[in-house]
């Protein structure tokens, strides 16, 4: 904690495993949970939290590694951004690897978490948008080891919250063994936050295309009925391939999706067309959307 932050927290505990991590927060209801803290930080320096209490999560070994389970990777909240860029855990899960690469400059990936990403929920989160493509799930350890799932879109969509003294514990991932591929634009050149991102993950089991549009709006954006379009023209038994004007009408279709037009106004009159910025970001998200699809195809 840095000398100039508005008040320091009264008392720091360092658990061992996940379940003495619950009852610290269980024990100290004001404490705040901290892995990489890249975020709570930053909030902690511009005075807009002052903890009380700080369970840290950085000494549980449980968490920073992943297994397999049933056809899933089951993934430790505390896996770096750094650890997830490495080339074997790319071939896992390509598209979490590169959201993981182009999550900022390396002080953050080799800070910053995949719990915490999520925990945060930042509208640019640049793993979020490949969890809601991959339709992954949260296991929340709570008081009494007891374990409970929840999709990660539904606590990015605030449907299910996570209960005092609940934390992240592991993000359950299907192993697809299929192209996946993240996309992000940036307000700058080289590392930064996402002006839109873009997951496109090929389900060849289902005959499904799946896709996510992240930055957009509080949380990432699944454009469905596009999905279900543009893999109903996939020839999934042979070589896969669209045409450019597949692949561009499918960029447009989840733009249109995701940044929709302005609402009429309530007098009824005529609605009217979008700002300069609107038609910018849609522009850069069928650009994205369709490089994205296109590199999975190929």
């Amino acid at each position: 904690m840095t000398t100039h932050a508005p008040q320091t927290a009264q008392s720091v505990t360092l658990p061992a495993s996940l379940d003495e991590a619950v009852a610290a927060l269980a024990a100290m209801p004001a404490a705040v949970p901290v892995a990489g803290g890249t975020d709570l930080m930053a909030s902690v320096n511009r005075g807009l939290l002052r903890p009380a209490a700080l369970v840290g999560l950085g000494r549980m070994s449980e968490l920073r590694g992943w297994h397999y389970q049933d056809g899933h990777a089951l993934l430790g909240a505390g896996l770096t951004h750094a650890r997830m860029g490495r080339p074997d855990f790319a071939a896992l899960i390509p598209a979490l690897a590169a959201s993981a690469r182009a999550a900022g400059p390396p002080q953050i990936r080799n800070a910053g978490t995949l719990g915490g990403n999520i925990a945060t929920a930042a509208p640019t989160g640049d793993t979020l948008p490949v969890l809601a493509a991959l339709e992954a799930d949260l296991v929340v350890a709570g008081p009494g080891g007891a374990r409970r799932e929840i999709p990660v879109t539904h606590l990015l969509a605030g449907r299910e919250m996570l209960a005092p003294a609940e934390l992240i514990g592991f993000v359950r991932v299907p192993l697809l063994h299929a192209p996946q591929v993240f996309l992000k634009a940036t307000g700058r050149t080289g590392p930064g936050r996402a002006t839109t991102s873009v997951a496109v993950v090929l389900d060849p089991a289902r005959r499904g295309v799946r896709c996510a549009v992240g930055a957009v709006a509080p949380m990432p954006l699944r454009p469905l009925e596009a999905e279900r379009w543009i893999a109903s023209l996939i020839d999934w038994d042979g070589a896969r391939g669209l045409t450019q004007e597949a692949l561009s009408a499918f960029g447009e279709y989840v733009a249109a999706a995701c940044v929709p037009d302005p609402l009429p106004p309530a007098d009824g009159g005529e609605a009217p067309g979008p700002s300069p910025a609107v038609a910018h970001l849609r522009r850069t998200v069928a650009t994205l959307a369709r490089r994205a699809l296109g590199r999975a195809l190929s």
